[in-house]
């Protein structure tokens, strides 16, 4: 990721490929003279104005076109910013891109570099940042529900309250300093310093056991197929999927590894599993398969158990338990008859992927699970391992504080800054750039 801000820089910022529209951002010192060098012009600030766009040296038309001005710092990225609404085509958008190359100044943006530049300028926080990219990956209404709030800012919203209120514990502590060899200090702290700090260390760890409900509804809810051989696990995946995901064969043992297929189950993200029948295995490949599937289940949120109603399995291994999924028999081949103990399965979990009774209630079933355990509230949530391993270390140097003697005021002290210093590197105030090119390296080119 280049450091030089004073460089300016361009990229086609839509998709790439033949489209009805392309958009061509410039943003530097030198966006203004790019866009009058191929528009001709400066169009009102923030106002769109359709312009013949030319090749500055030889004068060549390349398109008509919309040319939009940004002069910082209102502009996305703080500094000035030009944008060309161009005809799709992909001769049109390499003209444009050939030309801006061709002037002094310019330079093709690296990945993630306009909204970099947004951070370091100020328009922008990291988990703003961050929210931003979870918009543009977002697949489901749940995922962009999410993205929106903390693009909009509520993460960082949230954590800059808590780091003021840390400052200002922080701020009666160092100032107990200066009068450390007064009797009444340690009570003074005691009344005004450390409620501060206990209702932040609650809160903090209130936020903190929230089930991983943000991360989870990032990745996707983990679902995995299991059973033995022939139950109708991959019938089930391609079902779901309503696509021929997984090969489909009456010879046992035909799926040796773990298949995996992402889908909306209703607003709600979730990544089905299909995995090996669960039996003595025939061999090194199938016994590969076998325990894969078991560290699948294991790892996952939910294992739908499939029963074959000719030869129902009723009881799932005892592997299966071990982990922390919940476990949903389903009862598979009703059209042969339902045998006995069918009466402990839901009707909403009795299918026949022969037919396709069943399946419906089925899925909104799953969906519902999916549901409960993905529904995030309105309140801010955790959506990275990085937030929470800092919250975590927040809470702990706030433990330290709390746990501490009021006595050893300079030990008390440097407990509350590195409480603060941890909120401050979720945001991107303190310390950060050891995670800068990580997350602006995840953005495409042009964003």
């Amino acid at each position: 990721m280049a450091e030089v801000l004073e460089d300016t820089i361009f990229a086609v910022s839509s998709g790439a490929g033949r489209a009805g529209v392309a958009v061509v951002r410039i943003s530097g010192p030198a966006a203004g003279e790019a866009l009058t060098r191929l528009a001709g012009k400066h169009p009102e600030p923030r106002r769109a104005a359709l312009a013949l766009i030319r090749h500055p040296e030889s004068g060549e038309p390349l398109d008509r076109a919309l040319a939009l001005w940004f002069p910082g710092p209102r502009s996305f990225s703080g500094e000035d910013m030009a944008e060309l609404h161009l005809h799709g085509g992909r001769a049109v958008v390499q003209g444009v891109v050939d030309a801006l190359a061709g002037l002094p100044g310019l330079r093709p943006a690296e990945a993630g570099e306009f909204t970099r530049r947004a951070f370091e300028n100020g328009k922008m926080d990291l988990t703003t940042v961050e929210g931003l990219a979870d918009l543009i990956d977002a697949e489901t209404e749940a995922q962009r529900r999410l993205a929106m709030r903390q693009a909009g800012g509520a993460l960082r919203d949230l954590y800059d309250a808590w780091r003021q209120e840390l400052i200002g514990a922080l701020a009666l502590v160092e100032a107990a300093l200066d009068f450390s060899d007064e009797a009444d200090v340690p009570a003074e702290i005691e009344a005004r310093a450390r409620p501060a700090v206990l209702r932040l260390r609650d809160a903090i760890r209130a936020h903190l056991d929230d089930g991983h409900r943000g991360e989870r509804l990032r990745d996707g809810l983990h679902i995995v197929l299991a059973g033995p051989p022939n139950v109708g696990k991959s019938s089930l995946l391609n079902a779901l999927a309503r696509r021929d995901a997984a090969i489909v064969s009456e010879e046992a043992g035909t799926t040796r590894d773990v298949i995996e297929v992402h889908m909306d189950l209703g607003g709600y993200p979730v990544v089905v599993m299909d995995t090996a029948g669960l039996r003595e295995a025939e061999g090194r490949v199938e016994a590969e398969g076998v325990r894969r599937s078991y560290a699948r289940a294991e790892a996952a949120d939910l294992v739908l158990w499939i029963v074959d109603a000719a030869a129902p399995q009723w009881d799932p291994p005892a592997h299966l338990h071990a982990g922390t999924a919940t476990l949903m028999p389903v009862l598979n081949k009703i059209d042969l008859g339902l045998p006995e103990r069918a009466e402990e399965i839901p009707d909403s979990l009795k299918i026949s992927l022969k037919t396709g009774s069943g399946l419906d209630r089925l899925i909104e079933t799953v969906g519902e699970f999916a549901a409960r355990e993905l529904a995030v509230g309105e309140a801010p949530q955790i959506t990275r391992a990085r937030h929470r391993r800092e919250l975590a270390a927040c809470e702990a140097a706030l433990a330290g504080f709390l746990d501490g003697s009021l006595e050893e005021l300079e030990l008390r002290a440097e407990d509350l800054r590195q409480a603060a210093h941890a909120l401050g590197r979720i945001t991107g105030r303190v310390d950060v750039e050891d995670v800068l090119d990580r997350i602006f390296g995840a953005f495409c080119i042009g964003k």
